[in-house]
């Protein structure tokens, strides 16, 4: 049973948290994939959607968990709310909570705000990306992915390659990774690796073949365009042929090894089509990885509640 309230981030993550999180995964995984889709672990339990930014597979993959386990689902979007007529993120909190709700899910583009929100509200609040701060289940499906082919995450060597200073999904993955003992590498122009990411335990790489030499994991990272300002790189085109993989990249990592992205994938720029669809591709797979996941999540945050 995790021992929090909420699921803020993998920065202060144990690693017997992460382990009993993705073995609570593993089974409602396979639970689902038998067909079994209705659960009754939160019968009676409401749980809130608040995005302040766009989303598809994160929104939906959440829905979709709380109302599997039986809940109550309510979907707010920022823009049609109150919060356009200039409510505070508190005043926000102050609302659900008068209205009873178990478990909040929020994405906001301001790091930090999932964690204010928290100190604010009785119910759980679980962050679903945070400005360039934290995307914790996303990281969480995505080692529950790599932990289903290899039958472990301690020693892996897994490359990263894309919007790395941009990209909330990589520091999860790095501070969650390095909890569990693999390897995390890291690769992109100079102007889109965070400073000083190396002393959080990356091992930050000079070239695309430093970072795919012998990987078991390789990992694109999507050119976030709407959080760059101008100059970080000279082109797409550019970038793909400069720091994007491609199947002849690919050959410098093991021969097993597997190809994940958080979506949405830009085609041709940090993956080629042919990488994509590759069939060690688990891009895919990490969609179904990602509602057993928020299910687990969600089941072990309410016994915590309920304890």
């Amino acid at each position: 049973m995790l021992k929090r309230k909420d699921m803020l981030g993998l920065i202060d993550a144990s690693e017997e948290e992460i382990s009993e999180i993705l073995a609570l995964a593993a089974q409602m995984k396979q639970r689902i994939l038998s067909g079994e889709k209705k659960f009754s672990y939160l019968e009676g339990k409401t749980v809130t959607v608040l995005f302040y930014e766009n989303s598809t597979r994160t929104r939906t993959s959440f829905e979709q968990a709380a109302k599997y386990l039986g809940a109550t689902t309510i979907n707010i979007v920022a823009g049609n709310s109150s919060v356009a007529k200039g409510e505070t993120l508190v005043d926000t909190g102050k609302t659900l909570d008068a209205q009873k709700n178990d478990f909040i899910v929020m994405r906001h583009p301001m790091g930090g705000a999932p964690y204010l929100l928290a100190k604010t509200v009785k119910a759980s609040v679980l962050n679903a990306g945070d400005g360039m701060n934290e995307h914790p289940s996303q990281a969480l499906l995505d080692m529950l992915t790599m932990q289903e082919v290899f039958g472990r995450l301690k020693g892996l060597k897994v490359a990263i390659l894309g919007d790395i200073k941009h990209s909330r999904v990589a520091k999860s993955n790095l501070f969650g990774l390095r909890t569990m003992g693999a390897e995390v590498r890291m690769f992109a122009p100079e102007t889109l690796i965070p400073k000083d990411i190396d002393k959080l335990g990356a091992k930050v790489c000079t070239s695309r073949e430093e970072a795919l030499d012998g990987a078991d994991v390789v990992m694109g990272l999507r050119i976030q365009l709407e959080r760059q300002q101008a100059g970080n790189f000279p082109s797409l085109g550019e970038y793909a042929s400069f720091y994007g993989v491609d199947e002849k990249m690919l050959a410098y990592a093991n021969p097993n090894a597997i190809i994940l992205h958080p979506g949405p994938v830009n085609r041709g720029v940090e993956l080629t089509s042919g990488v994509i669809d590759h069939e060690r591709s688990h891009i895919e797979n990490q969609v179904l990885s990602g509602v057993a996941v928020r299910m687990a999540l969600l089941r072990l945050l309410n016994e915590y509640r309920e304890s």
